[in-house]
């Protein structure tokens, strides 16, 4: 049955016709209609929906469950509304200051997303001080990989504070926390499938090993652009190095506040002064690194 209006519309099949829906209006509606259906003329006359063939036959009821191709039983809803009681069995978690909660797992799971982008997800996590070419090598990488049919997306330090860290200071609780809010939204982009590229400076290895943390072993990948800082500041594209030298800036990475090199990065890009590598080059390499370990294929 469906509502039309203030009419009410059975829903028939006619097999006969080969087309799936007949109307059969139980009140007369003001004017006639003319509709086709895979090429069968369907008129609405005095109430009555009809085909100029035959009088339609009652659709068979849909089964109640379904399964998909793979073999998983569907996300379906169905007349049973027992799930809808109040009564549940699951099991409620308190994260942080969330209580009461519950994860709810669906049937279409990481391996699918993968499977239909044909590549893995996983974090690129691209370290190193202002200057270093972190988001240039981003951008390069991105473009590479967009060029072999790959998603990708860039989860940009600056870019992030013009939305979703907007609330954020510079402060070191607030600097620790922009890290954590990029770490698990780069997770989600990974479940989804997508290749996630972040690029920040993310200056301590205690944040930088928590966000490797939320992700399964081998799927976070750290590149560090090892770039001496007397190299970045003579670049110092922003300007950041001469408002921190001249003390306009407080706790600016590399002059007033440390920065701690990684210990154990998947990839490390070494640039010296007057040896430096063009960012697609730079890009080359760490394509290289992903089509090593798979991450190119579902």
């Amino acid at each position: 049955m469906a509502a039309l209006g203030n009419h009410t519309l059975n829903l028939c099949k006619s097999s006969a016709l080969d087309f799936s829906e007949a109307l059969y209006a139980k009140s007369t509606p003001s004017k006639a209609s003319v509709f086709r259906g895979r090429g069968q003329k369907l008129e609405i006359c005095g109430g009555v929906a009809r085909s100029s063939f035959l009088t339609p036959i009652k659709a068979m009821e849909a089964p109640e469950t379904t399964t998909h191709a793979n073999g998983r039983p569907g996300d379906v809803l169905t007349n049973d509304c027992s799930g809808l009681s109040g009564k549940s069995t699951l099991k409620m978690s308190t994260v942080g200051n969330s209580s009461n909660i519950v994860w709810h797992k669906c049937s279409v799971e990481k391996s699918d997303r993968q499977e239909l982008l044909n590549q893995k997800g996983c974090v690129i996590w691209i370290t190193g001080l202002s200057g270093s070419g972190k988001s240039t090598l981003a951008c390069a990488l991105s473009r590479a990989l967009h060029a072999r049919g790959k998603l990708t997306y860039i989860l940009d330090g600056d870019n992030c504070r013009h939305g979703l860290n907007r609330d954020l200071s510079f402060k070191a609780e607030d600097r620790a926390e922009n890290i954590r809010r990029i770490g698990e939204v780069a997770k989600l982009f990974a479940d989804a499938g997508v290749i996630c590229i972040a690029s920040l400076i993310s200056p301590f290895r205690k944040e930088r090993d928590a966000c490797r943390g939320l992700l399964p072993e081998g799927d976070f990948i750290e590149v560090y652009m090892d770039v001496p800082l007397q190299v970045c500041e003579a670049r110092d594209p922003k300007g950041l190095y001469e408002l921190a030298r001249a003390g306009k800036i407080k706790g600016f990475t590399g002059v007033d506040d440390p920065y701690e090199p990684p210990l154990n990065s998947e990839i490390v890009l070494q640039q010296r002064e007057g040896i430096c590598d063009s960012p697609c080059v730079l890009a080359e390499t760490v394509i290289s690194y992903l089509e090593r370990k798979g991450y190119l294929e579902a």
